[in-house]
């Protein structure tokens, strides 16, 4: 019985031929990714003592990678806030200190409008805890979300700052009328908030 006289090459090529016939079941695109993830690591694994220092640069090296990736998350999922479906923001369209919120408050209080003067004073309230620092500005936060955080900056507040947002929700998108008594408390949580950044 004679041999066939081939070479590597021919070889290679003859099975990928045969392996590339539609009998053989083909790879998902799942088992590719896997194969090349696994690829990549064998690379990594074997040709990773090259690097000065070694295993320990490595380490440094992938330990920064997962540090950017996840402030990367962190950042676009803060910056992406804005699109909440129905929990609407808690700054409308316009920009206004903590000062105009607060005398828009009062004039809305002079004139009976309990709704609009608790929303205002809120907002007051959340605009000088920006102001001070104490919290960073948050495109599109939320009544809700500026009691957990302010409640966070600020533990002794924590129970006022909930019920200024469970207020300030009711009014908004309860359409319950508020008031007076209730303007009264987020007033003296606006001062407290005050008294608490200034010193």
């Amino acid at each position: 019985m004679t041999g066939l006289d081939i070479d590597g090459d021919a070889a290679h090529d003859a099975a990928q031929r045969e392996l590339g016939k539609p009998i053989y079941p083909r790879p998902s695109l799942t088992e590719q990714l896997m194969a090349w993830f696994d690829d990549i690591l064998y690379k990594v694994f074997t040709d990773g003592s090259w690097l000065p220092g070694g295993w320990i640069t490595l380490g440094l090296l992938l330990t920064l990678l997962a540090i950017a990736g996840y402030l990367v998350v962190r950042i676009a999922r803060r910056t992406m806030r804005t699109d909440r479906g129905s929990a609407a923001a808690l700054f409308g369209s316009r920009e206004l200190s903590a000062e105009q919120h607060r005398a828009e408050a009062e004039r809305s209080a002079a004139q009976g409008d309990w709704a609009m003067a608790i929303g205002h004073r809120l907002r007051a309230v959340a605009r000088e805890l920006e102001q001070a620092g104490t919290l960073d500005p948050v495109p599109g936060r939320t009544a809700t979300e500026l009691a957990r955080d302010a409640g966070a900056a600020r533990p002794g507040l924590t129970a006022e700052f909930h019920y200024a947002a469970n207020t300030f929700n009711a009014v908004t998108y309860g359409a319950q009328c508020g008031t007076e008594d209730e303007y009264r408390r987020i007033v003296a949580l606006d001062r407290s908030v005050r008294t608490a950044v200034s010193t």
